[in-house]
């Protein structure tokens, strides 16, 4: 049995439905992530979840158990929030040991529990000092030990790194992961950042208008996405109109707009004259030379349109002799200058038979 299941359950504002008949299963620590554009419904149900809005029809159950009549401030749960919400007038001991205070522990058992909470967020020598005097991390890792201090079934995180800058966010990223393993609380994190989702979690529910629209662990919501909206949301796809001229065994024959036709792996629901489009990622474009990648199956000449350098990689948009545009990214993996094409240069695209996938309208 899963440790948290969330049953059927809908949620409407008015004539507006927030959350449409959606159901999952989380397992106990699991590090699990709601992720979608804003609006999708992925907040509402973490604040069902933590009792602070109720569901309209359907289930929340927690080890078996139908949290309907748990108010909030009763259900073994925390929640975390972008904010931080830390009281300013007090030290980081006094916000982390709150709940213990509120749930009336011993004074001996809130020196034990604060001291632990404390080294597992490595503020130790944090004890004394008030939120001003904290750099966001750190207050980022307050707000997290008073949510692990009573060792709740289940620690909510809404947007918790929103606030931070690009670099700090990324260390904490790594911090939460480390974290999480340690204390093994299972973890329900809502974002709209891909890449942060796809870095955290176990597994993740993309989430459109309402309902899921596919979960799956990270790596296989990326290579192999269900819909046109997750293969859209989840990084970057390039996407052409295609319509399915053969399905063999193994693979597909396409005719893409404004390319002709390309071989392309086989999917379950794929039918001869079946339309949709085709997608791959700009990683698995090849470019190269003229008189290179002519080993390829699928393999075409164009000219650089755009040029976008990034450091690490270089990203090029390339109009194809038909009209159609494709972006390649190029690691700059050498050591020196980076051997860029130019715009206006001729080259040439390609990529593997097995790369890319059809997806069905």
């Amino acid at each position: 049995m899963a440790q948290l299941e969330i049953r059927n359950v809908t949620r409407r504002f008015g004539d507006f439905v927030a959350v449409d008949n959606v159901s999952l299963n989380i397992e106990a620590g699991e590090f699990f992530t709601l992720l979608g554009p804003s609006g999708c419904g992925k907040t509402t149900i973490l604040r069902m979840i933590a009792g602070f809005d109720l569901p309209d029809a359907g289930q929340i159950l927690l080890d078996g158990k139908d949290l309907a009549d748990t108010p909030a401030e009763k259900r073994p749960v925390h929640t975390v929030f972008q904010s931080y919400a830390l009281f300013p007038h007090m030290t980081v001991a006094q916000n982390v040991a709150f709940p213990l205070r509120m749930a009336r522990r011993s004074p001996a058992e809130i020196d034990r529990m604060l001291r632990e909470a404390l080294e597992q967020v490595h503020l130790t020598d944090k004890a004394d000092a008030y939120p001003h005097e904290l750099s966001g991390g750190q207050k980022q890792r307050v707000a997290l030990a008073r949510g692990l201090v009573n060792r709740p079934r289940l620690l909510l995180l809404d947007e918790p790194l929103g606030a931070l800058d690009a670099k700090l966010r990324e260390a904490m990223q790594v911090e939460l992961i480390n974290l999480q393993r340690e204390v093994g609380v299972t973890f329900v994190f809502v974002t709209h950042a891909q890449v942060e989702a796809l870095a955290l979690s176990h597994r993740i529910a993309v989430m459109d208008q309402g309902r899921v629209a596919q979960v799956d662990e990270p790596s296989r919501l990326y290579g192999y996405p269900q819909t046109r909206f997750v293969a859209d949301f989840i990084g970057h796809l390039n996407q052409l109109e295609a319509q399915a001229v053969e399905v063999a065994h193994g693979h597909l024959r396409l005719a893409v707009t404004g390319l002709g036709e390309i071989i392309a792996p086989s999917t379950k629901d794929a039918v001869a004259g079946g339309k949709g489009v085709f997608a791959i990622r700009p990683e698995q474009v090849r470019i190269g030379m003229h008189g290179e990648l002519d080993e390829l199956k699928n393999h075409f000449s164009g000219v650089v349109h755009d040029l976008l350098y990034r450091g690490d990689v270089s990203v090029y948009k390339v109009s194809l002799a038909n009209g159609a545009m494709i972006e390649a990214l190029l690691p700059n993996s050498a050591p020196g200058k980076a051997e860029l094409f130019e715009v206006g240069d001729a080259v040439k695209l390609g990529w593997r038979h097995d790369a890319g996938m059809f997806l069905r309208d």
